[in-house]
């Protein structure tokens, strides 16, 4: 979308926010008090999520102001040319359709961009995923020696490794129960060499992942795995000592998530058995593409379709509903007043599953590699503050490390809890339900962080005058709950899309292009120029400054192995 983007701080929105929060004085136990029904009017759904914002600071006025911002930045134009295809990635000169991957076939009207059949590529490369699917699951596929597969190795990194692992850590009550997969990312040696170890050869699949197949740190790890494949296929007698026989057991043992044919099949790998997407799919944005092979593999392709149409009812919830209602909407609103006026630097996601603990990582990605830009979409400086840290950990384990800042620190620390009423693995300990137990953790939490315990009602409780300070708890802290029937393909789905649309409409209001991350460009530029350096090129290292010199030099005669 060429059309600059609008400054939010030049809006009559933003001017009123700014009078509204120098009058307001957040009181969540006042608030409630006076409104009985403040609960049930700030709570919405959207799909199986029921979202209560009724513990955030704001009021009626301040979510009108919010809602009348989005409007003036044209947050429904900006939605309406993501969904149509316009290209709104704007360094890249892309459309941006994360979207098009969960439409259902048959999704009318058909969706046509740049003269391309969106839909029918993306359901052709589905219907693709989802053979190969229950070819390994039902054990048609095979190794090269006739075995069928057990273990499934992902080789991706950033958005290759971070959607499937976090998704199919999520759903591992759905997986097949004669499957696991595993995940390389880091180009650390360690990262490869412990995820292969233990693992039979004979029964292993690799999937590489790499739009390009030419990531430094995803074929440098598929290198690796191939010749582990080798070796370890020869040492059980299973494969001859020549070229044929090597190539042979990479095309049973190796697949490839790419759209460079010609360098997966240099790489060993048959062509057919690449999986493609397209460059209108971010990383970060993927797991719902051929990126979540592994995952399809795991839980199957029809869970996985439930997956997709779990995004595809939040993606239709954002495209039509009022922006009052309009459940990731509100959420990027939020966000913004918890940056722009009350200098939220963090936000904390706190899912009250274990399933979970890998969301906030995955998070990080999609919102800090999306917002994290000092630039607007037309190359001008920004002119607000953009992108929060966000993090997290499941509860209850967070409750006994980091709550503590959330609760009587001295910064405000929006936190986004996320329960299921239903677990999946429903347990007691003696009368004690256990799932009831962690919940009643869940909504202690929430409760405390609103409203707080004043030095009243310490002292009432007999504490000592000298202790009283310590033990208050100021409240005001702002809080959103999540809640779901239960972590479903489905809800998984939901989740995501609802934070994926919450980044977009802050990166909207902002005015910055949410799509794209040369913030990671230069790192990888210069790793490349140094690396020569580590290997005895002394030109190489007198190119470096002092301190990256030094460091190189330390570092080198540190080496003993």
């Amino acid at each position: 979308m060429s059309t600059p983007p609008v400054d939010p701080t030049t809006t009559s929105a933003w001017a009123d926010l700014r009078a509204h929060r120098a009058e307001q004085v957040p009181d969540l136990r006042q608030w409630f008090a006076d409104d009985p029904d403040r609960a049930r009017r700030l709570t919405v759904d959207v799909a199986d999520l029921h979202v209560d914002l009724s513990k955030n600071l704001v009021t009626d006025a301040t979510l009108s102001a919010l809602v009348e911002l989005a409007e003036q930045v044209h947050l429904p134009e900006r939605l309406q040319a993501m969904f149509a295809g316009e290209h709104i990635n704007v360094t890249e000169d892309r459309a941006v359709l994360h979207t098009a991957l969960r439409r259902p076939a048959g999704a009318q009207p058909p969706l046509v961009v740049d003269g391309q059949d969106v839909d029918a590529d993306v359901q052709a490369v589905l219907a693709k995923v989802s053979a190969f699917a229950d070819d390994v699951r039902s054990g048609a596929w095979t190794g090269v020696t006739g075995e069928r597969i057990r273990t499934v190795v992902n080789i991706g990194i950033g958005g290759s490794d971070l959607g499937p692992v976090m998704a199919y850590e999520a759903l591992k009550a759905y997986k097949h129960p004669d499957l696991e997969v595993r995940f390389i990312s880091n180009i650390d040696p360690t990262d490869l060499a412990e995820t292969v170890a233990g693992l039979d050869a004979a029964s292993t699949l690799f999937i590489v992942a790499s739009k390009t197949f030419g990531t430094l740190e995803t074929l440098t790890n598929a290198r690796l795995a191939r010749a582990w494949l080798w070796e370890q296929l020869a040492a059980a007698g299973a494969l001859e000592d020549d070229d044929d026989a090597r190539r042979a057991a990479v095309a049973k043992h190796f697949v490839a998530v790419s759209t460079a044919l010609d360098k997966v099949a240099d790489f060993g790998i048959d062509p057919d058995n690449a999986f493609g997407f397209w460059d209108w799919v971010g990383g970060r944005y993927s797991v719902d593409s051929a990126i979540g092979t592994s995952l399809a593999v795991a839980i199957g392709p029809e869970a996985f379709r439930d997956f997709l149409a779990g995004f595809h009812a939040v993606d239709e919830h954002v495209r039509t509903e009022p922006l009052a209602t309009n459940v990731p909407v509100l959420l990027g609103l939020l966000n913004v007043w918890y940056v722009n006026f009350l200098d939220a630097h963090t936000h904390a996601v706190l899912p009250y599953s274990q399933y979970l603990h890998r969301f906030p990582a995955y998070l990080q990605q999609l919102t800090m590699e999306s917002n994290g830009k000092s630039v607007r979409w037309d190359g001008s400086p920004v002119t607000t503050a953009t992108g929060e840290v966000f993090w997290g950990e499941p509860g209850t384990n967070g409750q006994h490390a980091f709550y503590q800042l959330i609760h009587q620190g001295t910064r405000v620390i929006p936190a986004d809890f996320i329960a299921f009423a239903d677990p999946e693995h429903p347990l007691q300990d003696g009368d004690a339900d256990v799932h009831a137990l962690f919940m009643a953790n869940f909504f202690a939490q929430t409760k405390a962080l609103a409203f707080g315990k004043t030095a009243e009602e310490v002292r009432a409780e007999g504490t000592a005058e000298d202790v009283v300070p310590a033990r208050v708890f100021s409240g005001n802290r702002p809080t959103t709950s999540i809640m779901a029937p239960a972590l479903t393909p489905s809800v998984l789905g939901q989740l995501i899309a609802l934070y994926e649309h919450t980044t977009f409409v802050e990166g909207t209001v902002w005015g910055i292009d949410s799509f794209d991350q040369w913030g990671v460009e230069l790192g990888k530029k210069l790793a490349q120029e140094i690396a020569p350096a580590l290997t005895g090129d002394s030109s190489a290292l007198e190119a470096q400054d002092p301190s990256t010199r030094a460091l190189i030099e330390h570092y080198l005669a540190q080496r003993t192995a």
